[in-house]
């Protein structure tokens, strides 16, 4: 079976080259020598902090278990950074809105680095706090990276459309290739040199400091609303009534919660549904396959936000219905094959084809990434963006924690029936996006500001 592992990436590969090489002029957009340079930084900045993140993903869970903890506490550990994301991610969203996007990107390096450094001790309480700098940390990285590319793109009077080469690109490296380099350098200083799991967390750390000083260096400072008079109670006030007031931004929101709820859900559910009987997985070799398959999803979302048909609001019906469809594997596979009851050696044919629709899942998330970036920087106002996107993630982190704390209550098929039934739904909300944006527009855009003061004249 080790072969099947070997035709599977070096099929994805030959995909991924193919796609990216017979690229043709529609496949293409024509950009600036500006716009190259100022795209190729943020690239480089991304990448960085993007390895910073992955070089310690494989190793958070094995590094507490080698210094002895329970199932029971790691899952603690892990619940305090989505619990922490939840309750802090939309404070330093909207002080990233008032204090400059530059600042908030500063400040996730820093809490990064910190969240690294408590690595090295055994203590619960001091890995807790890690944990909660993690969290903190994973809010600033989903909102304001994203916050001040938009609002710098916009504010050099760049062309809309060429946004979405930089999400695509951004998607591609970070997402992918990065993650793949990041595994491998990972597994190469823990294995290899012998250096130990907290070795991964000390790289990344080094990243996240060069990274940082790309960003002082080069990067300018931007800001949603930076008025003086608005408290961040008056902030959250806006950006609730923004995603109250405006359907798109509020299916925008729920679309997201239930895409990343099943992507991070899965993140938990694909090793145990491809070992169920403790077989013998190359762990490492499979996450770079499923990066592969990222790649290959934003290379086919390159092209596609190149071009004026399809658009995003209907070809993301497509992708989220075919996820729905990847999910369902492990059920109906699960129907069709008896499971076998003798444990070890290796991947067993139903985990074979799992396998391939979780590929096919992962070709989705490529896709997702650079499509939603695209439709927020169209939907999301500028003056709260970090802020409501991070309003966005609050039932995406309380959808997280809970089925981290339940999940050995229910079978694995349930869960995997749950999220193909969340991406279901998804769909739907999708193509009601689809439907409003394609009406005739009636009215202009009302600015936040302005809409506040609407809602609540007494509130100048």
């Amino acid at each position: 079976m080790e072969v099947f592992y070997y035709v599977v990436f070096g099929v994805l590969g030959i995909v991924v080259a193919a796609l990216e090489l017979s690229k043709n002029n529609k496949d293409r957009i024509n950009t600036s020598s500006a716009f190259t340079s100022f795209k190729n930084n943020y690239l480089v900045v991304y990448s960085l902090m993007m390895a910073g993140d992955w070089l310690q993903g494989p190793y958070v869970y094995y590094l507490y278990s080698t210094y002895g903890f329970s199932k029971g506490e790691i899952g603690q550990l892990f619940i305090a950074g989505f619990g922490s994301s939840m309750l802090f991610g939309t404070i330093v969203g909207s002080l990233a809105d008032k204090q400059g996007r530059k600042r908030a990107c500063v400040t996730y390096c820093i809490t990064y680095i910190l969240s690294c450094i408590t690595k090295h001790s055994p203590q619960y309480k001091v890995l807790m706090v890690g944990r909660v700098l993690g969290g903190i940390a994973t809010s600033l990285l989903f909102s304001s990276f994203e916050s001040w590319l938009v609002a710098e793109h916009n504010k050099r009077g760049f062309e809309q459309q060429w946004l979405s080469l930089t999400f695509s690109k951004a998607v591609f490296f970070g997402n992918g290739l990065v993650a793949i380099i990041a595994g491998l350098f990972g597994n190469l200083l823990v294995h290899s040199f012998s250096l130990g799991p907290v070795a991964p967390f000390d790289a990344a750390a080094c990243f996240l400091a060069i990274g940082m000083a790309v960003i002082l260096s080069s990067w300018s400072e931007n800001y949603g609303d930076p008025s003086e008079n608005k408290d961040l109670i008056t902030q959250f006030r806006g950006a609730a009534v923004a995603i109250a007031s405006d359907e798109k931004i509020a299916l925008l929101g729920a679309i997201q919660s239930l895409f990343e709820g099943s992507m991070y859900t899965f993140v938990f559910l694909w090793t145990p549904a491809l070992s169920p009987n403790d077989e013998e997985i190359p762990h490492g070799f499979i996450f770079a396959t499923f990066m592969l398959a990222s790649m290959l999803g934003s290379s086919l979302a390159s092209r596609l936000l190149s071009r004026s048909s399809p658009k995003v609001e209907s070809y993301m019906q497509i992708v989220f219905l075919v996820s729905a469809a990847s999910l369902l594997l492990p059920i109906i596979m699960g129907s069709l094959i008896a499971p076998s009851k003798v444990k070890g050696g290796g991947i067993s044919f139903s985990g074979c084809f799992q396998l391939l629709g979780f590929c096919i899942f992962e070709a989705c998330v490529g896709l997702f990434w650079p499509s939603i970036m695209k439709m927020r920087s169209q939907y999301i106002p500028e003056e709260a963006r970090s802020t409501i996107m991070n309003f966005f993630r609050i039932p995406l982190n309380i959808f997280v924690c809970v089925v981290l704390y339940n999940v050995n209550a229910f079978p694995i098929t349930i869960m995997f029936g749950m999220c193909s039934i969340f991406l279901f739904v998804a769909s739907i909300l999708q193509r009601r996006l689809m439907l409003i944006v394609d009406k005739p527009k009636t009215n202009d855009w009302t600015p936040l500001n302005e809409r506040n003061t609407e809602e609540d004249p007494l509130n100048i």
